[in-house]
């Protein structure tokens, strides 16, 4: 494994800040909007943070030497975290598609949206900036894990 393969997992931890930060941000704007569209994006950014701990994981894994029982080292590793992530998107979807239906069964007025788009797209631009160093990070050091994480948070 070369040298700077557990470099990367300093890329992770950017990818788990920022999605708790975001979180709290879009927690922030559906309390103030009473928005589902708000709530799912919030959910969402559960997911990204959940992927983001997942990449840590297996960036740190995949770093390892290798082993008697690894002849080619761990970096296969990598993989598994695409996987979880892409399932994680299906909980996600299944939780938005629950509070969507019970909005549509019981309807409110939204609050404050002005508020609540500023702080939303905060937490939006929040993401592009990760997405765009994990890109070039994962391009550059030819990491599967970074590049997923990447091209995730763009389609936030």
């Amino acid at each position: 494994m070369p040298a700077y393969r557990p470099f990367l997992t300093r890329f992770a931890w950017l990818s788990v800040a920022a999605a708790a930060a975001t979180i709290l941000l879009k927690v922030a704007a559906w309390r103030l909007t009473g928005s589902v569209g708000l709530l799912s994006d919030a959910f969402e950014s559960g997911v990204n943070l959940v992927g983001a701990l997942m990449a840590l994981s297996m960036l740190t894994i995949a770093a390892r030497p290798a082993d008697a029982g690894h002849a080619y080292g761990h970096s296969k590793a990598e993989y598994f975290s695409s996987g979880v992530e892409g399932a994680l998107i299906l909980v996600a979807a299944g939780s938005i598609a629950y509070a969507a239906l019970q909005r549509l069964l019981t309807p409110r007025p939204l609050e404050q949206i002005g508020v609540g788009m500023a702080v939303s797209i905060a937490a939006s631009l929040i993401n592009l900036g990760v997405a765009l160093i994990l890109g070039r990070a994962g391009k550059k050091h030819n990491s599967i894990t970074l590049r997923s994480n990447s091209r995730h948070l763009m389609t936030d």
